[in-house]
């Protein structure tokens, strides 16, 4: 089956916005409970995460729970962060959710309005309160000369990973935890993924603004499906030489995370979102890159502004 760029997006962004579709949406989160931290709505909660925090022995006494609305009690950040961290804890000790097999020991920031941190808890516990996650993605490309098209340097995932083996990413990615900023996450990842110096990142790496989705789980994200992840992606480009000429630097793996890196022109790119190689959130981030520089455009792409609104959507909870 061949995908177009509206059905990648689709897949990605596949919460029914409750102010275009206010009756898909309302069907789409029967039965959820509103999460709620001091006197903001910060996620959603599947009935199965609903159920189990309702049961002080296996969740603790440190929910109110209400009909529709559940919330964290906590007088400081640091109260709520220590009762979230029992919660989940317990929840991993007696394998609740598969998802939490996949912790990562790795803190993410939950905000309140203008970036005011509420509390911090666990990476993989994030898409069982359907809390808004942050990452940081970098395009690496050659540019287009008057003899060569535009490459874009491809990282293919290395196949024993537990998220998406084998499929197709951007050239650096990666989660946002322990109070990284955008650009500090990029040069890391940079590092790590792409052996690219953090001397050459830093100088040359350019921001390009943001995505925004509300994502739906599936199967091969890793542990239940049909949880919710809102997420923000923070993007970057970066140029770089045509390796053809013995110009660098060239990204190369660096750890067990990716298997190699390809450079493909645009046309093979296009090929591979069409084929679905892309994970879901690269696609997505991939599509941006194609809007931003031009390569699709109104003439090109008759969906285009349905696939601009929602990769760019307002999301309902405090953003960072």
């Amino acid at each position: 089956m061949t995908l177009s760029n509206l059905d990648l997006v689709n897949q990605i962004d596949a919460l029914p916005n409750a102010a275009t579709h206010p009756e898909a949406f309302a069907k789409s989160i029967a039965g959820c409970a509103r999460f709620v931290c001091g006197s903001h709505t910060v996620g959603y909660l599947l009935p199965i995460v609903r159920d189990a925090l309702i049961v002080p022995a296996l969740s603790g006494d440190w929910w109110d729970i209400q009909p529709g609305v559940i919330t964290l009690k906590g007088d400081t950040v640091e109260e709520r962060t220590a009762n979230m961290a029992k919660t989940t804890q317990q929840w991993r000790q007696a394998k609740r959710f598969k998802i939490l097999d996949g912790w990562r020991n790795e803190q993410y920031t939950i905000y309140a309005p203008r970036g005011t941190p509420l509390f911090y808890m666990e990476r993989s516990a994030t898409p069982l309160f359907g809390v808004i996650a942050y990452g940081a993605h970098m395009t690496v490309y050659v540019p287009k000369t008057e003899t060569t098209p535009m490459r874009l340097w491809v990282p293919r995932r290395a196949g024993g990973k537990s998220t998406y083996p084998n499929m197709l990413d951007n050239t650096v990615a990666g989660g946002m935890g322990d109070g990284q900023t955008p650009f500090e996450c990029i040069v890391k990842e940079a590092g790590e993924e792409a052996s690219l110096s953090a001397d050459y990142v830093r100088a040359n790496a350019r921001p390009c603004g943001t995505i925004s989705y509300f994502y739906v789980r599936h199967a091969d994200a890793g542990g239940e499906a049909g949880l919710l992840q809102p997420e923000v992606q923070y993007l970057y480009d970066m140029v770089v030489g045509d390796p053809d000429l013995g110009e660098g630097p060239v990204p190369a793996p660096c750890d067990s995370e990716v298997a190699e890196h390809m450079l493909l022109t645009v046309d093979e790119v296009k090929r591979e979102l069409a084929l679905g190689h892309f994970k879901p959130n690269c696609a997505a981030v991939v599509i941006d890159f194609f809007i931003r520089h031009g390569i699709l455009d109104a003439e090109n792409e008759p969906e285009l502004q349905e696939i601009y609104t929602r990769l760019h959507r307002r999301l309902e909870f405090p953003t960072r």
